[in-house]
């Protein structure tokens, strides 16, 4: 069991906590009230930033001695909306949420996943008609270990989770939000992911 924090309690936030929670995880979920993410974070193994990604770099930024030798699981995407809510850009367009938050937080372990797709696939991968491909970009090989043993309980295959490298791959991952708005307004919001065939 592993004690895990999960920032944001909205629906990304709440999905995976119910999910981890599930799988036997001892879970809390900070909300937006004052003090509730550093409490959360320092009494956590693992923290989970599912804040909006547009303020996440502040909020955690905030947090850096609560984080320490922490492992730093980012699924957020940090995007502008355009008129209908969708993303429209990318915030750090040539870098990523998730290298702005480990040059920010240098004593964390941040690992980027599950920003692919759309969030009822996180934590049930297997739902989805075709296989789908998961992510996982960070430093820090030990970190990313744990990270994948997260993922399967989450319901992912191990042969489904691809680790593209150091921190600096999440550029790639992140980018890849700019699809999801035109595939919505072709196809709906109906659940999909990012898939790698071979």
């Amino acid at each position: 069991m592993t004690t895990i924090a999960v920032l944001g309690n909205g629906r990304v936030g709440g999905n995976l906590a119910a999910a981890l929670t599930r799988a036997g995880h001892e879970v809390s979920v900070a909300d937006r009230a004052p003090g509730a993410a550093a409490d959360a974070a320092r009494a956590a193994q693992i923290v989970i930033n599912a804040t909006p990604g547009a303020g996440s770099l502040e909020r955690l930024a905030a947090l850096r001695e609560e984080l320490r030798d922490k492992i730093l699981v980012d699924v957020s995407n940090a995007t502008t909306d355009g008129p209908d809510g969708l993303p429209a850009d990318l915030i750090y367009p040539g870098s990523s949420l998730a290298e702005q938050l480990q040059a920010a937080l240098p004593e964390t372990r941040v690992v980027k996943t599950l920003n692919t797709m759309l969030f009822p696939v996180m934590t049930a991968p297997a739902t989805l008609t075709q296989t789908p491909t998961v992510f996982l970009s960070g430093d820090d090989p030990l970190a990313k270990l744990t990270v994948r043993e997260l993922l399967t309980d989450l319901g992912w295959q191990k042969e489904w989770i691809t680790d593209l490298g150091g921190i600096q791959t999440a550029r790639a991952t992140e980018a890849a939000i700019l699809f999801v708005p035109h595939v919505i307004r072709s196809t709906g919001f109906t659940p999909f992911a990012i898939s790698i065939a071979r």
